[in-house]
C-alpha cells in the first residue's frame, strides 16, 4: 500500500503545477504575440547589436550648428588683416566695405607697432557713423602672423570665435564670415552684395577647393615645418624638419584659395568641433606649409554635414602666373576691365593707394575720398554739400546698382546644374 500512496501523492503534486504552468504558457504566448505585432518602446540588451545606436545617448547628436538665419537682408562678418605699415590701407578697405548692418574686425599683426593699432582704433572711434553703429573692433592683443605657416589660420579662427562671442552676448546676428587683407578691395557696394546674397541659402560656403593636390603632396603635405610665429615674439620664416611624413589616411586632403566666405553654421563647427575633426585637422596643419590654403578646405570636405554646401569659388579676381607662384600679380589700371568682367565682388592684390583704387572708388563704388561707400542706409541730405552718409537711416533699405547685376550673373553660373554639384568636394 505504501507505493500506491506515494504514487498518488506524486500525482497530486504534479497536478498542483499544472495551473501555474498553464498561466505561464498563456502569458508567454501573449508576450510573443505582442512582440511580433507592436514595436518595443526600448531595445532589449540581446537586440542591441542588431539595432542602430540611439542618437540621444551620444553627445555629438546633442550639439549642432545654429540653423542658418532667415532674416533678410543678411549680415556679413568681415576680418580685414594687415601687418606693419598697413594701417592706412586697412582703414581705406574698411571705408570702402562699410555698412552699418555688418560686423568688422581689423587686425594689424604683432609686427606692427602698438601705436598703429591705438591710432587706428582712436580714429575709428571719432568717426560719427562708425562710432554710432559700434560695429567695428580693432584687435588690441595682436597675433604674430606668418602667411606660410599655421598662424594665419589661428588668426582667422580667433576672429571667427570673437564674432561668435559677440553674437552670443550682444545678439548681433550675422550670416557669412569673409576674410580679407589690406591688399584686397571691393568691386561692388555692400548694397549690391547684400541684395544678391539675400536670395541665396544661408548655409552656402564659398571656398575654392580641389583634392587634386598634385605637386603640393610632395612639396607641402609630406614636409614637416615649424612656424616660429607660434612661440616667438619676432616674425621669422618657417623652418623645415629633415624627416618627411606620409599623406593622411584618416581624412582626405584638399587645397585651394586662402580667401573665402564661410557660413555661420560651418564657422560654429570649426570653433566647437563637436566631433573633433576640426581640431584633428588643425593639429595636422600646424606643420603644413601654406596651411591657409588647405585647412578650411579639408575640414569642410571631410564633414558629412557640410561637404555638399560648398560653392567652388573664392569670390575674388586674382591674376596668377601659369603655373601659379607663391604670390599673385599686383593689379593696376590696366587690369580694371578684366576685374569688372570677372563679376567677382573682390579683387587682390593692390599696392596701397594705387591709382586703380581711386578709379574703383569713383566709377564703381561712387565713393568720395576718405568717405564711406554710399547705400540705401544713408539717411542724411546733400544740402550745402553735406555727406548723406554722415547719418544712419534705414539699414534694411538697399539701393543695388550695376555691381548687383554682375554678381547675380556670377551666382547664376556658380549655382547652375553644370557647376554647383559637379564641382563640390570630390
Amino acid at each position: 500500500m505504501k507505493p500506491t500512496t506515494g504514487t498518488a501523492a506524486a500525482a497530486a503534486v504534479d497536478r498542483r503545477w499544472l495551473l501555474p504552468l498553464a498561466i505561464g504558457s498563456a502569458l508567454s504566448l501573449l508576450l510573443l504575440v505582442l512582440l511580433t505585432t507592436f514595436p518595443l518602446p526600448f531595445p532589449f540588451p540581446s537586440s542591441a547589436a542588431s539595432r542602430p545606436p540611439n542618437p540621444t545617448l551620444f553627445v555629438e547628436h546633442k550639439l549642432a550648428p545654429s540653423p542658418p538665419s532667415t532674416a533678410s537682408p543678411p549680415r556679413f562678418a568681415y576680418l580685414i588683416s594687415g601687418s606693419a605699415g598697413d594701417a592706412a590701407a586697412l582703414r581705406r578697405v574698411l571705408l570702402a566695405l562699410y555698412h552699418p548692418r555688418n560686423l568688422y574686425i581689423l587686425h594689424l599683426d604683432a609686427e606692427a607697432p602698438d601705436s598703429d593699432r591705438a591710432n587706428l582704433a582712436a580714429d575709428l572711434a571719432d568717426h560719427p557713423v562708425i562710432a554710432a553703429a559700434a560695429n567695428v573692433h580693432v584687435i588690441q592683443r595682436a597675433n604674430l602672423v606668418t602667411y606660410r605657416g599655421p598662424t594665419m589660420v589661428a588668426n582667422t579662427l580667433h576672429a571667427a570665435a570673437a564674432f561668435l562671442y559677440t553674437n552670443q552676448h550682444s545678439h548681433l546676428e550675422w550670416d557669412w564670415f569673409i576674410n580679407l587683407s589690406a591688399s584686397d578691395y571691393p568691386l561692388l557696394t555692400q548694397d549690391d552684395l547684400i541684395h544678391v546674397f539675400s536670395k541665396l541659402p544661408r548655409g552656402l560656403n564659398f571656398i575654392d577647393h580641389t583634392s587634386n593636390i598634385g605637386w603640393k603632396e610632395y612639396q607641402r603635405a609630406k614636409p614637416v615645418i615649424i612656424d616660429p610665429g607660434l612661440y616667438m615674439k619676432k616674425k621669422a620664416d618657417v623652418f623645415w624638419i629633415p624627416q618627411r611624413r606620409s599623406v593622411p589616411t584618416a581624412f582626405k586632403l584638399f587645397t585651394g584659395s586662402a580667401w573665402m566666405a564661410l557660413s555661420k553654421p560651418f564657422v560654429e563647427y570649426c570653433i566647437w568641433g563637436w566631433d573633433n575633426l576640426p581640431r584633428t585637422v588643425l593639429m595636422y596643419y600646424a606643420n603644413f606649409i601654406s596651411s591657409p590654403e588647405g585647412y578650411f578646405h579639408t575640414v569642410v570636405c571631410n564633414a558629412e554635414e557640410f561637404k555638399n554646401t560648398t560653392v567652388n569659388h573664392d569670390l575674388h579676381y586674382i591674376s596668377w602666373d601659369n603655373p601659379p607662384k607663391q604670390h599673385p600679380h599686383y593689379l593696376t589700371i590696366e587690369d580694371l576691365d578684366r576685374m569688372v568682367a570677372s563679376d567677382a565682388p573682390f579683387a587682390r592684390k593692390f599696392h596701397a593707394d594705387d591709382p586703380v583704387l581711386d578709379k574703383i572708388d569713383a566709377e564703381i563704388l561712387l565713393r568720395g575720398p576718405d568717405m564711406l561707400t554710399p547705400g540705401g542706409w544713408c539717411g542724411g541730405t546733400r544740402e550745402n554739400g553735406s555727406d548723406p552718409c554722415s547719418v544712419i537711416g534705414n539699414t534694411t533699405h538697399l539701393q543695388p546698382g550695376r555691381g548687383a547685376v554682375r554678381l547675380q550673373r556670377l551666382m547664376t553660373s556658380l549655382l547652375s546644374e553644370e557647376k554647383f554639384h559637379p564641382r563640390q568636394c570630390k
